[in-house]
């Protein structure tokens, strides 16, 4: 299936996987719009270019790209979390919250991993988007709605089919986290 052909060019790309911390809701495709909504507001805060994303129900893969000179991913998603947290105490979701009192939402942590070329770039916007397929939510690339797939096929950089029907070949692709 090959890597999409990418335009890497010596900047800061970062893959993250970001994980809620009941690995068993489904709050992010059950409030899918607010989560688009809170990287909207976060963007317009501190600018990044969202390359690649893919959002499951519990967790959620995206390659993201910062300005020159600005490191402060972890700035940004705070922000991401704060705003999708805000967006659902305000929509009534009942969340969970620590002995502390604080939301306990999402994992503390999530992983970052810097890209280094745009063979490794091409590599993990493969693996964002064949994710829905490898955790066994659709047979095909292309029947995810909660990716970035959809604006890869509009722009032309890779066809509807790409990857054909590989819902027997789940799990060929490593997880990173």
């Amino acid at each position: 299936m090959g890597p999409v052909s990418a335009k890497f060019c010596p900047r800061r790309d970062l893959f993250f996987t970001v994980t809620l911390a009941d690995r068993r809701s489904e709050i992010l495709v059950g409030h899918v719009d607010a989560l688009r909504s809170a990287f909207r507001v976060a963007r317009k805060e501190r600018p990044f270019a969202l390359e690649a994303i893919v959002i499951l129900p519990d967790h959620l893969h995206t390659v993201m790209t910062l300005p020159v000179g600005d490191s402060d991913f972890p700035g940004r998603w705070r922000r991401i979390k704060g705003h999708f947290s805000s967006a659902l105490i305000k929509s009534g979701a009942n969340l969970k919250r620590a002995p502390n009192g604080d939301l306990a939402l999402w994992q503390r942590r999530f992983w970052e991993y810097t890209i280094t070329d745009e063979q490794d770039f091409a590599q993990h916007v493969d693996y964002i988007h064949f994710n829905p397929v490898k955790h066994g939510f659709v047979q095909r690339v292309c029947q995810w709605p909660y990716s970035s797939f959809g604006r890869f096929v509009r722009e032309g950089l890779l066809p509807e089919d790409w990857a054909g029907d590989l819902g027997e070949l789940r799990g060929s692709f490593g997880e990173r986290a």
